[in-house]
């Protein structure tokens, strides 16, 4: 690697960076045939940070920086090669041994380099970087998740209005990229303050992608070998317990937000209310089109968690992240008012009671009625909820049920047992024939009206 690296200090930046990426490509393809997965050695793992991520090798010696033509070049070239690489397992070892964080200094060039390409790629539609994207967000830890995530919703959200249209046309090319996008969006987005509500125009890209096909948050479960025990610290399998937040939580969120800034001392004109409301009111809609997907959604996992093997051994909503949504709720629910936010509270415990239930019954919640009701002990009344931690009652084995009795589905009120079923009444006498009343047309009758 010292030959290489002299004969690159020769060179000027762009057409060094090119070669790095051409003597890599040789190094894994012949790595590839002996091993199924090579290890990055230190060679390597320094010319790319010295010539791609501009990270000088002496110490003390100031970072080289490329200026914006030459970066534009540079990622012009990384696009090049992906979508000229034929094989998918040289891609995926070359993506990852560029953008894979290492702990050292430059982790902070890596992440910015690789937030510009994959943006540049949704822009010009490049299939073969978005799906190594999609694989190199499935084995990162979260934290650089969100950073990437972060920094396309900066690019397709915030920076130029208008252009989230060119990110959504992605979700054809690489349904693989949405979901994985998906599922760091929604951990990047929480709700658990103002700035963490996610933009409108970000919910309803998402929103119409599931809604045109709920089964595209589920390509990374289906897709992927599983272990029971999965890892802590990266993403989760699917953006579920993302999702299952985004629309819990929404009414209360947004009911913070509009009293915040009620309090701020400045009142709103009547258009900027009347702008705002509009908005609110949008993406209210918009949430509810989202639960109801998601509800879809969790309604088929039980048929594919038995294909897998998994049911009853994976919980793709794990009850470690159910804990503190319900706490999250609970001081959402203490910091409003109850009496003038209750329509909100009341949808919120709503969602929930439907999320848990459906969750439970398709196997993807893995926990008991009792682990429910200690939880959502502390939250506010809610009809729904209750029946949900209640449970049904389990019946004894019996005989034929007589028509028309039917067991109890829920658990009788306190002081009111069971009663056995009343003998049956005796026939009634048949009762005698009435006169038919013969109708007489044009006969007038008394009429008078109810005052």
């Amino acid at each position: 690697m010292s030959d290489i690296r002299h004969s690159l200090l020769r060179r000027d930046a762009l057409s060094a960076a090119k070669e790095v990426l051409y003597h890599l490509d040789i190094y894994f393809s012949s790595q590839l045939q002996s091993a199924p997965l090579p290890l990055v050695d230190k060679g390597p793992a320094e010319l790319l940070e010295e010539f791609l991520f501009q990270v000088p090798k002496e110490r003390g010696a100031p970072p080289k920086r490329l200026n914006s033509l030459q970066e534009l070049q540079l990622l012009e070239i990384m696009c090049n090669y992906f979508q000229e690489q034929t094989k998918d397992s040289v891609r995926q070892i070359i993506f990852s041994s560029l953008f894979s964080p290492q702990g050292n200094k430059a982790d902070d060039s890596r992440m910015a380099l690789l937030g510009k390409l994959v943006s540049m790629a949704v822009a010009v539609c490049r299939v073969p970087v978005l799906e190594c994207a999609a694989f190199w967000l499935q084995r990162t830890p979260a934290v650089y998740c969100v950073r990437l995530a972060r920094a396309l919703v900066d690019d397709y959200c915030n920076l130029v209005p208008g252009s989230i249209q060119t990110l959504k046309q992605i979700f054809s090319a690489s349904p693989r990229f949405c979901c994985q996008f998906i599922t760091s969006v929604t951990a990047l987005y929480d709700l658990s303050s103002d700035d963490l509500i996610p933009p409108s125009d970000l919910l309803e890209l998402i929103v119409s992608w599931i809604f045109e096909d709920p089964r595209l948050i589920l390509i990374t479960f289906l897709n992927t070998p599983i272990a029971a025990n999965l890892p802590i610290g990266f993403l989760e399998l699917t953006p579920l317990t993302g999702l299952i937040r985004w629309c819990v939580k929404a009414p209360l969120a947004y009911k913070r937000k509009k009293k915040a800034s009620l309090s701020n001392g400045h009142p709103p004109s009547k258009i900027a209310k009347d702008s705002t409301s509009g908005e609110d009111r949008d993406c209210h809609q918009l949430y509810s089109k989202l639960h109801l997907s998601v509800l879809q959604v969790l309604m088929m996992l039980q048929g594919h968690l038995t294909e897998k093997n998994l049911y009853g051994r994976l919980g793709l909503v794990p009850f470690d992240h159910v804990v503190p949504l319900v706490e999250e709720i609970n001081r959402l629910s203490d910091e409003l008012n109850p009496l003038n936010a209750s329509k909100e509270i009341e949808l919120a415990l709503d969602r929930l009671a439907q999320a848990l239930q459906v969750a439970m019954a398709s196997g993807a919640l893995l926990c008991t009625r009792d682990d429910l009701r200690t939880v959502c002990s502390r939250l506010p009344h809610n009809n729904l909820l209750q029946l949900v931690i209640s449970g049904p009652v389990q019946q004894p084995t019996h005989g034929a049920l007589p028509p028309g009795f039917y067991p109890h589905i829920h658990t009788p009120p306190l002081g009111y047992p069971a009663h056995a079923a009343h003998p049956a009444l005796p026939a009634h006498p048949a009762l005698p024939a009435h006169p038919v009343q013969t109708f007489i047309p044009g006969m007038t009758f008394p009429y008078r009206p109810i005052r």
